[in-house]
């Protein structure tokens, strides 16, 4: 039927089979298959001229509308590939997305208004697949070998808490909150930083006593077990303000909160945390999925040069 549209709007089989990039036998085969279903002729025919039957008019009619609808989907998908459009589902933990995702989307929001973002906080590991995620940023490497994974960035965990609470008793004994995914067994190991590079800044920020906590230049293996244990990175972090214990707090969030919380070992400094992104598009990914994952990249650096 949309070959049948395609001969009569060129006006010939041959040119139906140049627009079709097809032969003209193929062109005449479902003109003739189509004519055998239908059991009436819908063209008259000759070597030199073509017209339409008064059933072939009619059918005709209809036939055009495929070619319109077909041609309007295929305009309108491809638009989605000079202009960011449509829905897109983001998943990220709680602390990632608040300082890195939902900024950067927000922004992007503001150039392209089409986009429509669904942002989903979770610190635990969405299934992709069965939760139709198109774009998901994790902190470590998966194993999901059918996801793409790209690394975007890093950061670095602080240990923390409320200044009056670390100074109340010896480190060794500060209480511990712990998210699920670090489990209650906790094993830390702190590298000291080189004493040329702790600036009188770091010093001044951390706002802890020499007395209270360890400053010489060998590493830490801090081991201890969690006194609670939460399943939010939010409700961690509200327990940390709230003088219940310590915690590790992402550093480019760290900085969001001011002198409010202090690292507990300001010349020792924890391993960095690769972030990356994972999606399962292959390598066609959609133009709306590509200026997400710029934006929150763009935003990733940003964070950890201010």
């Amino acid at each position: 039927m949309s070959v049948f549209a395609h001969i009569v709007e060129t006006g010939s089989i041959t040119a139906t089979a140049e627009l079709l990039d097809v032969s003209k036998s193929v062109v005449s085969q479902h003109l003739k298959s189509l004519e055998n279903e239908l059991e009436i002729l819908l063209l008259k025919r000759t070597t030199r001229k073509q017209s339409l039957t008064d059933a072939g008019q009619r059918f005709y009619q209809q036939c055009k509308m495929i070619n319109q609808i077909a041609n309007d989907a295929w305009l309108d998908v491809q638009q989605t590939k000079i202009i960011p459009q449509g829905r897109i589902r983001i998943t990220a933990p709680s602390a990632l997305m608040e300082t890195l995702v939902a900024p950067s989307i927000g922004r992007l929001l503001l150039q392209y208004p089409l986009l429509m973002p669904e942002l989903i906080s979770h610190d635990q590991h969405l299934d992709l697949m069965n939760e139709d995620i198109d774009l998901a940023i994790r902190v470590g490497q998966s194993q999901e070998s059918a996801l793409k994974q790209k690394r975007i960035g890093t950061f670095r965990d602080v240990l923390c808490g409320k200044p009056d609470y670390i100074h109340s008793k010896p480190w060794q004994e500060l209480a511990y909150i712990s998210n699920t995914w670090q489990g209650k067994e906790i094993h830390h190991r702190f590298k000291a930083i080189a004493a040329d590079k702790i600036t009188p800044e770091l010093k001044s920020s951390s706002m802890i006593q020499q007395s209270n906590t360890p400053h010489s230049s060998e590493n830490i293996s801090y081991k201890t077990t969690a006194h609670c244990v939460t399943n939010s990175f939010h409700t961690c972090l509200a327990l940390i303000q709230s003088s219940s214990g310590i915690g590790i707090i992402p550093d480019f969030h760290l900085k969001t909160l001011s002198t409010e919380l202090s690292d507990v070992f300001p010349d020792h400094r924890l391993p960095a945390n690769s972030v990356y992104a994972l999606h399962a598009f292959g390598k066609q990914m959609p133009l709306s999925v590509e200026v997400c994952l710029g934006a929150i990249e763009e935003q990733l650096t940003i964070a950890m040069a201010t």
